[in-house]
């Protein structure tokens, strides 16, 4: 009879901060796997603590209280599986990210990451020592090699493991979606096969933190390349996997293979599980809203109700005299199509109010942006009275587009604790409305169907605060503008670049502009749902003071 080895893989949604909720996790998972008589329990990195905690960790009394749990997690499972946890480690006057193996009561040893990341929402090279090239560690009948996140994504720390005895490899990770994350993931994993010869097995977790979502979605590959094992993505679950030593070495026993839906449900989920997560992850239970009649506050209320149910969400509707009928019936449709409170709170008296107490100061000046950002500001004021009054947190709605041009205004529709489609352009918010109005999955709370009226998605997008206006008035159209926003953003690129690609040189420029003068906005801006990897917060960190242009 062939040996075999089995591992419980943990991919669960940990809380950064709650070592004890943590440990709980670890403990319940723990019971279940000696039930199913594993030999070896396996969490992702830094689990103890919650990913990505920043320089949290560096705080002694915290990552103190951290090994101090593992240690107490050594004692309370030593009649069992082995135990493996991401956790902070001290030796000497350095810290590490370390993976924890514990058996035997006791902390048996300690796995150091060697290559720690400091590019887009990581900063490791701030918070950690850089631990040594090592050696595999023992589990029951056989050798193990944990490269930690970043360490598979080189040749050295795997290849090391295999040369001093590794018979497979377990990857814990902390691995942040963007879109098409899991095609990148593979490619270096599949890499790391090949070279060592050996299986490999990777553990990443799921939920959200701040604006990062962990998609879960680990794998298995053997030898040649094949995928033995995948599970779903944006899923907390628990799964068995059993390997298989034969002539040629370990072998893991096929299982299931999860299919990953398209980008727009993958989009969709991380938008969802975001929300959902911060919301319960910072000690709230409902959201409100204002739902303008508009294309964005209309998702934004769909991904809200489908996150915490329908009776979680409040959505206001804040009309001046500029808000037209259709906007006041769309609003008014979609929040009854989605089954979500709606009040009606009108603005005109208090926008008369506002504007007779500064018309002394005004005197002699002509009407523009001022009096049209008050109804902005007049909007935020009181959804923000609503938040303090009910206990509900304020959503912001403002998509990728607009957030990168400053269109929006600051203290007035930029109010709020959190914005799910902050990284979603503004192009890719109408077909996001076409597929969520399509398609309904199990994880949605919300209604099945037509949630968002089509009339909201086929009418030009307008914040209405004069009369006849339209984004276009003051926007290259969308399509164009997005297409410059990726270029200058996404992509990095120059005005030459947008000049290349067919766009006029002047309309770059002044998107370059708007993007630049805007910082000051974004930095007081609320945190919300990373999808690429060129977010506005932690993957692109620029000056608020900058008076440099492109030259070209």
């Amino acid at each position: 009879m062939a040996d075999t080895f089995r591992i419980t893989l943990a991919q669960l949604n940990p809380t950064v901060g709650d070592i004890a909720g943590n440990a709980a996790l670890v403990r319940e998972t723990w019971e279940t796997a000696k039930a199913a008589g594993a030999d070896l329990v396996a969490f992702p990195e830094m689990f103890i603590t919650g990913y990505n905690a920043q320089d949290l960790v560096m705080k002694p009394a915290f990552h103190t209280d951290a090994i101090k749990a593992v240690r107490a997690l050594a004692e309370d499972c030593a009649d069992g599986p082995a135990l493996a946890i991401g956790a902070p480690w001290v030796e000497g006057a350095e810290l590490y990210n370390a993976y924890l193996i514990c058996k035997g009561g006791k902390i048996a040893s300690a796995q150091l990451k060697h290559h720690l990341p400091n590019e887009t929402v990581f900063d490791e090279v701030r918070i950690f020592d850089a631990g040594p090239l090592g050696g595999p560690y023992s589990v029951g009948n056989t050798r193990i090699g944990s490269p930690i996140c970043e360490d598979a994504w080189y040749e050295d720390v795997a290849e090391t493991l295999a040369e001093t005895g590794a018979e497979f490899l377990l990857v814990p990770n902390g691995s942040p979606y963007y879109r098409g994350k899991y095609d990148v993931r593979l490619t270096h994993m599949v890499s790391r096969v090949v070279e060592t010869g050996l299986p490999l097995i990777y553990l990443n977790f799921v939920g959200g933190q701040d604006d990062q979502v962990f998609d879960g979605g680990s794998f298995g590959i053997n030898p040649h390349g094949e995928i033995a094992f995948k599970m779903p993505v944006f899923e907390a679950g628990v799964t068995h996997v059993d390997l298989e030593r034969g002539a040629e070495g370990w072998r893991i026993v096929p299982g299931e293979v999860v299919q990953d839906p398209d980008s727009w449900e993958q989009d969709y989920n991380a938008m969802v599980l975001s929300l959902r997560d911060y919301v319960a992850k910072t000690g709230f239970a409902k959201v409100l809203l204002g739902l303008s009649g508009g294309i964005d506050s209309a998702l934004v209320a769909t991904i809200a109700v489908d996150a915490l149910g329908a009776e979680n969400v409040r959505c206001v509707m804040l009309p001046s005299e500029y808000t037209s009928q259709g906007s006041l019936d769309d609003a008014k449709d979609c929040a009854e199509r989605l089954g979500c409170r709606y009040d009606f709170v009108p603005i005109a008296q208090a926008r008369a109010a506002v504007t007779e107490t500064l018309a002394p100061l005004f005197a002699g000046t002509e009407p523009g942006l001022t009096e049209e950002n008050i109804q902005s500001r007049l909007r935020g004021l009181l959804l923000m009275a609503l938040s303090n009054k009910f206990g509900e947190m304020l959503l912001t709605t403002g998509n990728k587009s607009e957030v990168a041009v400053g269109y929006a205004t600051i203290y007035g529709d930029m109010s709020g604790g959190y914005n799910p489609i902050k990284d979603l352009y503004k192009t890719r918010v109408f077909e996001q409305c076409r597929w969520r109005n399509a398609n309904h999955r199990d994880w949605m709370m919300g209604p099945e169907g037509e949630v968002i009226p089509p009339a909201i998605i086929d009418k030009p997008p307008s914040a209405e605060l004069r009369e006849d206006q339209k984004d276009s008035d003051s926007l290259p159209d969308y399509p164009e503008l997005d297409a410059i926003l990726d270029i200058l953003v996404d992509q990095d690129g120059s005005i030459e670049d947008c000049v290349a690609a067919g766009f006029d040189r002047a309309t770059a420029k002044k998107v370059e502009h708007l993007l630049y003068i805007s910082e000051y906005k974004r930095f007081q801006s609320a945190p919300g749902t990373r999808l690429t990897k060129r977010a506005f917060w932690l993957d692109r960190r620029y000056p608020i003071v900058n008076r440099w242009r492109d030259p070209s």
